[in-house]
């Protein structure tokens, strides 16, 4: 079994920069000026494409089925010179034309972190995780994670990614090598000696819709068009879970397709923004919201929560897989996306019958409070407890 020390001889590894984007400019997914175009799934979308096209003088991008929501979707360039505004108001009014929006970019919300070896693994003890392993750990549960590539080849993480897909232009070229989805997919499922994720014994379906533009960026990007492809792909997966750690604009296409999603049993698990807003798609009513806490529980609970629940979850100084064979320290709501999307899987292990309605009362009704100065905004946030939302779903009380 790898001992501490062993782990923090991967850490410096770690901290090295594996990320090896060989990008130097955007994918073909998020080029300035692009309208997505919702048509509906039949014969006629291929000649409404080309009436569009010469009608309201736009470049067709790239195009996409949504099966799920059975529509067809088309990406234009608007042309140099034409105003973007104009032209998408304009199709917005066209009665061939089921809906149309800017292809928005999103990124996901997670940072570097840098720390010796205090307090390394706190998040599976801080949220009673670790007494909930000694009856569930996520086994048979499919959880689909959409973010950038993830290193299926890190000891962590080998053998837990079932399946894997890239939505991204050139994405393939540095599936292995990305960053923020190597940790994310090591909090959600790792398992590596003395290491372990919240759900270690789940089903990982990797979904690439994020990049990053080079070597030195720091944050991955999205799009508007490849996440939802990568949302339908989710739908169509069996996936019980969904973690999005990213947030962006609002979105009515991933809107309608999330709300599919859940529709037909999965749960969707978001990251959300600091400040006055949860951001998107952490916004949506039907989704988990999630925000990070230190290691004694401390948070800085976000203004929004007033108005509605959000869970907390270890999200400071976060050890986790990094590409290679690493771990390093990562920081951000990212991260306690993922742990939420770990217990949520232990929960569905406990009864696959849960509905996402169901499992955000659990995690509601058995939450903890939080470690905040007297002082802070009335707030609806609690820290995620995974023994006691096992407990209460097998009317134990308790995990133990």
């Amino acid at each position: 079994m790898r001992t501490i020390a062993g782990l923090l001889l991967a850490l410096a590894a770690g901290c090295a920069g594996t990320r090896a984007e060989s990008r130097g400019q955007q994918p073909r997914q998020l080029q300035p000026g692009q309208i997505i175009v919702v048509l509906p799934g039949d014969d006629s979308s291929a000649q409404t494409k080309a009436e569009l096209a010469a009608e309201y003088r736009l470049r067709e991008m790239g195009a996409f089925p949504l099966a799920s929501i059975e529509v067809e979707c088309v990406v234009f360039q608007v042309e140099a010179g034409a105003a973007a505004p104009e032209v998408l108001d304009r199709l917005r009014r066209d009665p061939r034309v089921q809906a149309a929006q800017i292809n928005e970019t999103f990124e996901g919300l997670s940072q570097g972190g840098a720390r010796s070896t205090a307090a390394l693994l706190y998040g599976p003890a801080l949220i009673h995780a670790d007494a909930a392993h000694r009856t569930r750990t996520g086994k048979g549960v499919k959880i689909a994670i959409i973010d950038t590539g993830v290193a299926a080849g890190h000891p962590g993480l080998r053998g837990r990614i079932a399946a894997s897909e890239n939505f991204v232009d050139g994405g393939e070229t540095s599936f292995a090598s990305d960053r923020h989805g190597t940790a994310v997919a090591g909090v959600i499922a790792a398992r590596d000696r003395d290491y372990a994720g919240m759900a270690p014994d789940a089903e990982v379906i990797a979904l690439k819709a994020c990049w990053y533009l080079d070597a030195a960026s720091a944050k991955a990007l999205c799009s508007s068009w490849t996440l939802a492809k990568a949302v339908d792909y989710a739908i169509r997966s069996g996936a019980r879970v969904l973690n999005m750690s990213l947030g962006g604009p609002p979105d009515a296409l991933l809107s309608r397709l999330i709300g599919r999603a859940v529709e037909r049993g999965m749960i969707v698990v978001a990251a959300a923004a600091d400040g006055g807003a949860p951001g998107f798609p952490a916004s949506l009513p039907m989704v988990i919201a999630v925000f990070a806490c230190g290691t004694g529980g401390q948070a800085e609970v976000p203004g929004w929560t007033a108005a509605r629940f959000a869970i907390a979850a270890p999200g400071i100084d976060i050890l986790t897989t990094v590409p290679q064979t690493g771990y390093d320290f990562v920081s951000g709501s990212s991260l306690a996306a993922a742990h939420v999307t770990g217990v949520v899987a232990l929960l569905l292990e406990e009864d696959p019958a849960l509905r996402p309605a169901e499992a955000l009362d659990v995690l509601r009704a058995t939450s903890r409070p939080l470690a905040v100065a007297a002082a802070s905004t009335p707030s609806r946030a609690g820290l995620v407890d995974a023994c006691a939302a096992l407990g209460k779903l097998t009317g134990r009380g308790t995990c133990l």
